[in-house]
């Protein structure tokens, strides 16, 4: 097993080594949504990558510690209220409520914090009056404050671009205003506007800007110099570059390390609105397993530019399928004195290990617990029980690290994996379901057994019918030595 974990810096480009403020501690930051429309695939991708990441530290025995905001003031949610007739509270609310219970269905950990950032007024004002005092930030009366790009000469480095390469495309994505001294320059603090919500503040009633958020909350809750940063690719400019701004021109170590997980293509081309492709995280969820999308997002590595469709869907639930019918197999032989370990679990958790260890490399790891998969289903062919039950919990182990659970009833329940001495990886398996628990499942487990003692009776008119019924039903049934086990199949 490698002795460090690396992953790949935005800043230096470079995979490097993930060094910790704290030994056998990792604090991490992950910006979170603005809360004023539905989660789309793009948004579970980006919580998903965090979410494999903060499980599989945790496998090694680290304690994780992770920030992950809500942005609840913002131009879009304020124009969603004057859309709906409501309040931007109201908007933010219900955006929020939807967001979380669609992360929860998918399995994604809540974070340990995720702070609001109307909840943190008071600490951007201070933030916005230190910029001031060491005279990066200047104020426009009727404007707003302003970071004063020209005053920290570090700026671009997180895009690896020259300021004067940023100017040019400036007015696409920082808001444009003749009385900035740099076209660059952005808003700290937004003079107040009539209809919108505002706080008071010493230079004026108003609002913050986008960027001053995240730099309050994630050295609020998480102090200088946490361990790691993280966002979609989407945000390193300008938002986390302006970030990074902010934290270091006010004379604070901000973030060890940059992560940023790639965007989501849905028939070829980035997600958007724009593109008449914006496909919601609710219009998948409400046709497929949240494992097979989680499995589709695994098989593919965080820094990738992925492609999401039908085909790519239906490969993974046959995977997901594989993964139950495995545990469902083993599950058929009962109760087995099985040892705690083999010669292949070892191997296994090594070579995922290795794999993960080297900036997240879950393709890899993927491929591991299939592969330890397909030789539990070897030693169930051969007899040897044991085995395929050590098997079966190491495949169990090592899916509970990046969020993949066996069996129906465990689609929206979470892994609990023991704490083990830090950089070693638990050995306690994840909880892992033999069959469904819930009463469909019953339903079809019974009418196999029916079919199997129809079977014992030669009955088999009888046997045949009650297969062909399962299948009208999308159930495939597999005999095998062990017993029969079974599958759905749509």
């Amino acid at each position: 097993m490698s002795a460090v974990i690396r992953l790949y810096d935005t800043l230096s480009r470079k995979v490097v080594e993930l060094r910790l403020r704290t030994p056998g501690e990792v604090s991490i930051y992950v910006c979170g949504p603005t809360v004023y429309d539905v989660p789309h695939l793009g948004h579970a991708r980006t919580a998903l990558t965090y979410d494999v990441l903060c499980r599989y530290l945790r496998w090694r025995g680290l304690a994780v510690r992770v920030v992950s905001n809500i942005t609840d003031v913002d131009d879009n949610i304020i124009a969603r209220a004057a859309e709906a007739g409501s309040t931007e509270e109201q908007v933010a609310a219900r955006f929020t409520e939807i967001y979380v219970n669609e992360m929860t269905a998918l399995g994604v950990a809540e974070p340990d914090e995720r702070p609001h950032a109307t909840g943190y007024i008071s600490e951007m004002i201070e933030f916005v009056q230190e910029l001031l005092d060491r005279g990066v930030a200047y104020v426009i009366d009727g404007a707003g404050v302003y970071f004063d790009v020209d005053r920290y000469p570090d700026y671009g480095r997180l895009p690896h671009r020259r300021p004067d390469e940023l100017r040019d495309s400036a007015g696409a994505r920082v808001a444009v205003d003749e009385r900035k001294r740099d076209p660059l320059d952005f808003a700290l603090w937004k003079a107040a506007k009539p209809g919108e919500p505002d706080w008071e503040s010493p230079w004026m009633s108003g609002r913050p800007g986008w960027h001053i958020e995240c730099v309050a909350m994630s050295l609020g809750l998480l102090g200088d110099g946490f361990d790691l940063h993280g966002g979609g690719s989407d945000l390193i400019f300008p938002h986390h570059e302006n970030e990074r701004a902010e934290a270091e021109a006010a004379g604070h170590r901000f973030a060890g390390l940059w992560m940023h997980s790639a965007m989501v293509n849905v028939g070829g081309e980035k997600m958007a609105k724009s593109a008449g492709n914006f496909r919601t995280l609710a219009d998948v969820l409400a046709l497929h397993d949240p494992r097979s999308l989680r499995l589709a997002m695994l098989q593919a590595h965080y820094r990738s530019t992925m492609e999401i469709d039908e085909s790519v869907l239906a490969g993974a639930a046959a995977g997901i399928g594989r993964l139950d019918a495995f545990a469902r197999r083993v599950g058929a032989i009962g109760a087995v004195d099985a040892p705690a370990r083999t010669e292949d679990t070892d191997a296994a958790r090594g070579a995922f290990a290795e794999a993960m260890d080297n900036d997240m490399g879950t393709p890899g790891a993927v491929g591991v617990v299939f592969e330890l998969l397909r030789k539990g289903n070897v030693a169930l062919d051969r007899g040897e029980t044991g085995a395929a039950a050590a098997a079966l919990d190491t495949v169990c182990e090592l899916g509970g690290a990046l969020g993949l659970r066996l069996g129906a009833a465990a689609v929206h329940a979470e892994a609990t994996l023991e704490a083990s001495p830090a950089g070693t990886p638990s050995e306690a398996p994840a909880p892992c379901p033999s069959s469904g628990a819930g009463a469909a499942d019953e339903g079809i487990q019974q009418r196999v057994d029916e079919r199997q003692a129809a079977r014992s009776a030669r009955d088999y008119a009888t046997a045949d019918r009650i297969r062909a019924g399962l299948a009208d039903d999308g159930v495939e049934l597999e005999d095998t030595p062990t017993g029969t086990i079974w599958r759905r199949v749509r």
